[in-house]
C-alpha cells in the first residue's frame, strides 16, 4: 500500500473521526502527527500507538490559530523529514434555527470550520510545493449536501470548505498537489454533545446518532482509500452515510 511510510498530520485527533483514523493509518505504516486541543487524550492515543510499534508525535493545536497549524507541519518535518498528508477533521457544531441568533455559535463554526481548514492549508501548501508532493483531506459533511433546518450555518461552513477545496485543486493541475473532501452522514461520535444546549434535544441527537450512526471507523477506512491510490490518482469527493439514512 502507497500508505506505508508516509507522514500524515491529523487535526481534531483526540476523538472520533480524527483518533479512529490515526489509528488505522498507523496500523497501514503511515507515521502520525496527532493535533487537538485536548492533550490529555491525545498524549494516551499517542501512548497507545507507540506500544502497538507505530511512530506518532502529538502536540496541542487549536486550529483557530494559524501558528498551532505551522507548529504542526513543522513538527511533522522534524520529526519525520517531511509531510505527505493533511487530515483536516477537527470541526464544531451549533444545531438551532438562524432565528435563535446564535451568532457566538456561528462565528466558533466560522472559525474552526472554515478558518481551521484555510490556516491548515496556509500552513501545508508551501512545504507540500518544496516537496513536489502533497495531499489535502478535509472531512466535511452531509449536512451540505442535503440542507435541512436548524443547520443552515453549519452546512454553510462545510460547503464553503467543499468550493475551496475545489478552487485549489483547479489551480493545482501540475501533479504537485491533490485535495479530497470527504462527507459522512451520521457517524457515532462526540459532535453532538455541544451542538445544542437543550438536554432533551442533546440528548435525543444522541439516541438518534447511537442508533443511525456508523462507527467513525468506516470513515478512517475511507481516508485510507483516499490517501492510497496512485499520485497521478485524486479522488476529489467521497461521501459514506449509513445506508438507513435518507
Amino acid at each position: 500500500m502507497t500508505i506505508h511510510g508516509k507522514v500524515v498530520a491529523v487535526t481534531g485527533a483526540s476523538s472520533g473521526i480524527g483518533e479512529a483514523t490515526a489509528r488505522h493509518l498507523s496500523s497501514l505504516g503511515a507515521a502520525v502527527v496527532l493535533g487537538a486541543r485536548r492533550t490529555d487524550r491525545l498524549d494516551r492515543l499517542a501512548a497507545e500507538i507507540e506500544a502497538a510499534g507505530g511512530e506518532t508525535a502529538a502536540l496541542r493545536v487549536d486550529v483557530t490559530r494559524p501558528e498551532d497549524l505551522r507548529t504542526l507541519v513543522n513538527t511533522a518535518l522534524e520529526r519525520f523529514g517531511r509531510l505527505d498528508v493533511l487530515v483536516g477533521n477537527a470541526g464544531v457544531s451549533r444545531i438551532g434555527p438562524l432565528a435563535d441568533l446564535d451568532v457566538e455559535g456561528w462565528s466558533a463554526m466560522v472559525d474552526v470550520n472554515l478558518k481551521g481548514i484555510l490556516h491548515g492549508i496556509a500552513a501545508a501548501l508551501p512545504v507540500f510545493r518544496e516537496q513536489g508532493s502533497g495531499h489535502l483531506v478535509t472531512v466535511v459533511s452531509t449536512s451540505g449536501l442535503k440542507i435541512v433546518p436548524t443547520q443552515a450555518v453549519y452546512a454553510g461552513t462545510k460547503n464553503a470548505v467543499r468550493t475551496l477545496l475545489e478552487g485549489l485543486r483547479q489551480e493545482s493541475t501540475d501533479g504537485v498537489l491533490r485535495t479530497t473532501s470527504i462527507s459522512p452522514g451520521y457517524v457515532r461520535t462526540e459532535l453532538v454533545d455541544n451542538a445544542v444546549d437543550d438536554p432533551a434535544v442533546r440528548e435525543q441527537a444522541r439516541q438518534n446518532m447511537a442508533a443511525l450512526g456508523i462507527a467513525p471507523e468506516a470513515v478512517a477506512r475511507a481516508i485510507a482509500f483516499a490517501i492510497d491510490q496512485p499520485e497521478d490518482v485524486e479522488i476529489g469527493d467521497l461521501t459514506i452515510r449509513p445506508t438507513r439514512q435518507n
